[in-house]
């Protein structure tokens, strides 16, 4: 996805709860801007991952340069968009 990646890594430890993880590398810029994008993942994920998240998994969201340029409607909809493709390929 344009602005993070999501990686999804199921636990199988029997907890049904989610966990969340966020990074953002130095490669997508200053700590000003690295911060903004944590701030920006950190609400996505909140509004997300309840409803759309993967019970029993651990979600990792990586920022990718250029995350802070994208509207944030747009960041929620790839992120719903991931989910869905992520519990598809757990499905299987």
């Amino acid at each position: 996805m344009p602005g993070f990646v999501l990686l999804v890594r199921p636990r199988g430890d029997g907890d049904a709860g989610i966990g969340i993880g966020y990074t953002v590398s130095k490669k997508v810029g200053n700590a000003v801007t690295r911060n903004r994008m944590k701030r920006r993942l950190r609400a996505l994920a909140r509004a997300a991952l309840p409803q759309a998240g993967i019970a029993g998994a651990d979600h990792v969201l990586i920022g990718r340069a250029g995350g802070n340029d994208i509207a944030f409607s747009d960041l929620g909809e790839h992120l719903d968009s991931a989910l869905q493709r992520a519990a598809k390929k757990l499905a299987r």
